[in-house]
């Protein structure tokens, strides 16, 4: 078997992404996503590409934010794992799959091969989660009027509810932060997220009940690829009460007031609760998306 050539696309050639087949449907999934050339990479056997992957940030990003597209043609799985091997980037690889992957043998199949590309290549699996997507058609989520919600403007009260949010927490990615640097961390990758996104600050609010008890904050964003609900977090003292579902109904009429043709939503399939509160807010699962680290990442978590 001939050596690989493995190397960055630029404009003159960014079609070549385009010469593997797509098992998966990521494309179709992310059709909506602009990719720089320069951050998509081919392997090729001959000159054909028997590899891709493209990685995706935002137009102000100097480094991509994450990886989540990677295709192979039929018995090259180690140029798969060249690709990701010698790549510049140490982000998370985003597996895009469809909601039936597991009853569907292509999908499954393709999944399964991605995932072993990835482990590989160091990587070791973060979190399942799925993904949501509702439009207009779904209909609002009956608001229960239960709350009050404010806009909080000051950066540093957000800061402490994060905070007070992530100290009983179920999502993967906070709780990783929180190995990593504590309660601190957590609160500030969310913060340096919400700034990263370019929606309006005034969107954030904290939720109050009529006596004036804090509950938690609902943060509508928009991000390059479109609006989709930021983040949904209840205070530990205030669980049990379904508030959750109240925060994402009034983050839905948010973003939906806004014009929204389209709200992104996600939650870790772990988080059963988080679960069927989008369900009963009309929020139907659009796909599921398996998140992969690089293993030295998680082996600084644990320790």
């Amino acid at each position: 078997m001939t050596s690989l050539v493995i190397r960055a696309l630029d404009a003159s050639d960014a079609s070549l992404v385009d010469t593997l087949p797509d098992p998966l449907g990521t494309g179709r999934t992310l059709a909506h996503v602009t990719y720089r050339p320069e951050w998509q990479r081919v392997a090729l056997r001959d000159g054909v590409v028997v590899a891709r992957g493209s990685w995706w940030g935002g137009p102000d990003d100097t480094t991509p934010r994450n990886i989540n597209r990677l295709d192979i043609a039929d018995g090259e799985e180690e140029a798969g794992v060249e690709l990701l091997r010698t790549a510049p980037y140490r982000v998370a690889y985003q597996l895009i799959l469809p909601r039936d992957w597991r009853e569907d043998p292509v999908a499954r199949a393709a999944a399964e091969a991605r995932l072993r590309i990835a482990k590989a290549a160091g990587m070791s699996v973060l979190v399942e989660r799925y993904q949501y997507r509702w439009t207009p058609d779904c209909g609002l989520p009956e608001r229960p009027g239960r709350l009050v919600f404010r806009p909080e403007p000051d950066d540093a009260v957000i800061f402490d509810v994060l905070r007070r949010v992530h100290s009983a927490t179920l999502d993967a990615h906070a709780l990783r932060d929180i190995a990593r640097g504590g309660l601190d961390l957590a609160a500030q990758e969310e913060l340096d997220f919400f700034r990263w996104c370019p929606s309006p600050r005034a969107w954030w609010q904290l939720a109050y009940t009529p006596g004036g008890e804090l509950v938690g904050l609902h943060i509508p964003a928009h991000t390059p690829s479109g609006p989709c609900i930021g983040f949904i977090g209840v205070v530990p003292e205030q669980r049990g009460h379904g508030y959750a579902y109240d925060l994402l109904a009034e983050c839905t009429h948010l973003l939906a007031a806004e014009g929204a043709e389209f709200i992104a939503g996600a939650t870790d399939r772990t988080n059963i609760p988080m679960a069927r509160h989008f369900a009963r807010a009309g929020h139907p699962v659009s796909d599921e998306r398996t998140i992969l680290v690089y293993e030295e990442e998680s082996a600084a978590a644990e320790s």
